[in-house]
């Protein structure tokens, strides 16, 4: 574990491997931990910072709303890698981290050598947006009420998530787990400050986005393969994979298969990389 500070900001980063460098963005409610058997994959050629985004894992969670804009935590991330010794990366996320990863493509590109996002959007337009910042913000109030342990048990039964009731008992108590770990202040500011409604959208800048793009999501997931389907036609260099059998979670529903396409995307990106 490293605990790199950015004005004022603790940020947990994992650190494993060695080889050319990938940041690991989490999904709402996840950390850092969540991304175990990819690094365990992925840790043998390359480089992994797997980071608890501001307000979850084991990063801080202040109560200052405007610390988990999307564009203050843009530059804080983009910070903590470079204070870990890397100016450029391959960023890997998913959900909420994949929407944060093409945000840092478009705002900091200096700092990206390519993405894969799994599950990911552009932000939401229109009485879209406005729908779901509404939603977002009757979400975080109900966690400021509820507390962690009964929005976790409302949030791990929204449809998004039907398809992990497959996975074995044990993956989905340390999923669990892994959640309740998170601080009410925190999960209820990211909604307020990040969210897919509060972030700015960029689907006008996505044609500038150069670096080459893996697009993932589950077959299982309609909403998210039509989705990556249509960001493939607006990234330049960009392309899909589909997971068979997995929903939202393919990293988690279908593992191997989704270190299998993140490997070979990787291996063209970065050719003889500790191989």
């Amino acid at each position: 574990m490293s605990r790199v500070e950015v004005d004022g900001l603790g940020l947990n980063v994992e650190v494993a491997g060695s080889g050319p460098p990938l940041v690991l963005l989490h999904g709402f409610t996840g950390s850092a931990a969540g991304w175990t058997p990819l690094v365990d994959a992925l840790a043998p050629e390359y480089t992994t910072l797997a980071v608890d985004i501001v307000g979850h894992g084991q990063s801080d969670a202040p109560a200052d709303i405007d610390r988990y804009r999307m564009r203050r935590c843009v530059d804080d991330l983009v910070a903590a890698v470079r204070a870990l010794g890397h100016d450029r990366a391959t960023w890997i996320g998913y959900s909420m981290g994949g929407r944060t990863a093409l945000q840092v493509a478009v705002h900091r590109p200096e700092a990206v050598s390519a993405l894969v996002l799994e599950g990911a959007t552009a932000g939401l337009e229109g009485a879209e947006r406005a729908s779901r910042i509404e939603s977002d913000e009757a979400l975080a109030d109900r966690i400021d009420r509820d507390g962690v342990e009964t929005f976790i048990d409302y949030w791990q039964a929204v449809p998004l998530f039907a398809t992990q009731s497959s996975l074995p008992e044990e993956t989905r108590a340390s999923i669990r787990a892994g959640r309740l770990e998170n601080r009410a202040v925190g999960l209820a500011n990211s909604l307020r400050g990040m969210g897919a409604g509060t972030q700015e959208p960029v689907h006008d800048r996505l044609s500038r986005v150069l670096t080459p793009v893996l697009l993932v999501a589950g077959t299982l997931d309609e909403k998210f393969s039509a989705i990556a389907g249509e960001l493939q036609q607006v990234l330049p260099t960009s392309a899909v994979n589909l997971i068979d059998g997995a929903g939202h979670a393919a990293h988690i529903e279908r593992p191997s298969q989704f270190a299998e396409a993140v490997l070979t995307f990787l291996r063209r990106v970065h050719p003889g990389a500790g191989r």
